[in-house]
């Protein structure tokens, strides 16, 4: 088994050397980029636990820092939507929920189509500024999305919708379509930017940030959006522009942001003869033929879509809960990312002690043994938010170890490729639960439903540590 220090100080010798630029191993100051450290300074006495190491690192605080407003503008983005929804296409009498799943759809289908096709380009081309453009033409997009609806609001309709409401999705579009960009690029940035050996530190406050962006977005979305609208008021005339401003500032200032993040990358390095399509099926070849990242993939896309189908059961749940309405299952989700935090948090001190795959294998039969209990006291208000609190849990301690085996483990030219293959995939799978179980819990109930995903979690677990773990070809890498 190779040790986690082993591959990063092989990699820093062959990518700096003995520079005397590098910072130095025990200081309290802001070092330009850890990663860059050299190996005859990182000795057996350097901490390579917690997050100290990781906040000393101004280039990781710096992409963190983009992370935080860029995350939230993206789920602030969706509550935006609804609002315009709502004030300008809603008819008294009809619900929204058509011209709502419009908009999630126009969300979606990039994901799907350029998900593998994005990473493929973002190998090729240098990590900031892609971070820095994808924000900042998200941002320009939003902040002008009310003029173009107001100069196409008298423009009639299309195909029987308004002009104005496919401006709408032609825009919603274009924001997600940068986002399949940023994405594997962020991902591909955080092992250019910290060592091997920080990097579940590193993950762990990258997924605590995901988080909580989920929760902090979605909850006070709105009346962060109200705020705006009051703010601007006197000077919009009541217009309501302010909440497309609040959202492209956002994007803007993560771009600004990122401006000030070195990954230190070589243009020589990122050139290019084959084709882009030949790209992609490399990267479907290496990840087929590297038994730590197949395996992590499969586990992260189980995770992303078990929870997709809590999202949904979740309604019905909150229903089943003689103290909730089934309007507020926003509360039974905000438990699940509470509990991801705390595990988040746990991985990112602790996790360092134990094999990646231990770790995962915990996860995923403790997720199967959460979701089996959470099946017999459906109907207990702080059972039920207990549990899924520590299915949030489990779901980090297997999240967060895979997705730094990716990153440990694909070179530097492979990551975007790789990134964007598991974008592509998670983005795929996760449209099966979210499609499949409304129409089994309708049929089977809730019971049978959390009980059949919590077997199909252990199975999982299970296989991934025996069947899939077949070797197809030669790795020089491995991870107990």
């Amino acid at each position: 088994m190779l040790r986690e220090s082993d591959s990063s100080e092989s990699k820093i010798s062959e990518a700096f050397g003995n520079s005397p630029e590098a910072a130095t191993v025990g200081t309290v100051e802001l070092s330009d980029d850890i990663a860059t450290t050299p190996p005859s300074q990182v000795t057996d006495s350097e901490p390579v636990t917690g997050f100290w190491p990781v906040l000393q690192n101004r280039n990781f605080l710096t992409l963190w820092g983009g992370q935080v407003f860029s995350q939230l503008a993206d789920k602030v983005y969706l509550v935006l939507m609804i609002a315009i929804i709502a004030s300008q296409y809603e008819v008294p009498g009809q619900t929204i929920s058509g011209w709502v799943s419009a908009v999630m759809i126009a969300f979606t289908i990039p994901a799907v189509l350029f998900g593998s096709l994005a990473g493929v380009y973002v190998d090729r081309w240098l990590k900031q500024p892609v971070l820095v453009l994808t924000n900042v033409l998200r941002g320009v997009l939003v902040i002008l999305l009310p003029l173009g609806l107001w100069l196409s609001h008298d423009l009639g309709n299309l195909a029987g919708v308004p002009v104005s409401f496919c401006l709408l999705l032609l825009v919603t579009f274009l924001v997600s379509t940068l986002t399949q960009f940023f994405a594997p690029a962020e991902q591909s940035a955080i092992p250019l930017i910290v060592n091997d050996q920080h990097l579940l530190s590193a993950n762990s406050l990258y997924t605590t940030t995901m988080m909580a962006s989920v929760i902090i977005g979605f909850a006070v979305g709105e009346p962060l959006l109200a705020i705006a609208d009051q703010l601007l008021a006197p000077f919009d005339h009541g217009s309501g522009i302010g909440k497309d401003i609040l959202v492209g500032l956002s994007y803007c200032l993560a771009g600004l942001i990122l401006m000030l993040m070195r990954t230190h990358e070589s243009p020589e390095n990122l050139t290019r003869d084959s084709h882009v399509w030949t790209d992609i099926k490399d990267g479907f070849s290496y990840i087929k033929q590297q038994p730590p990242i197949r395996n992590a993939i499969i586990q992260l896309v189980l995770l992303f879509s078990v929870f997709a189908a809590l999202a949904v059961l979740s309604v019905r749940l909150a229903e089943v809960i003689p103290t909730l309405k089934s309007s507020q299952f926003g509360i039974l989700l905000a438990a699940s990312g509470v509990g991801m935090g705390i595990g988040a948090t746990l991985i990112g001190h602790f996790g360092h002690r134990f094999a990646r795959r231990r770790l995962s294998l915990l996860g995923l039969v403790g997720m199967g043994a959460s979701l089996g209990t959470l099946s017999m006291t459906i109907h207990s208000l702080w059972g039920s938010l207990a549990l899924i609190a520590l299915l949030g849990i489990f779901a980090a301690t297997v999240g967060i170890p895979m997705q730094t085996t990716v990153q440990e483990q694909t070179p530097e030219d492979m990551r975007g490729k790789v990134f964007g293959l598991q974008n592509n995939v998670v983005n795929i799978a996760l449209s099966l639960p979210l499609a499949l179980a409304g129409v089994a819990e309708a049929f089977l109930g809730l019971r049978l439903v959390l009980l059949g995903l919590a077997v199909i979690v252990i199975l999982g677990g299970l296989l991934t540590q025996t069947v899939f773990t077949v070797t197809t070809a030669p790795s020089s890498q491995s991870q107990d």
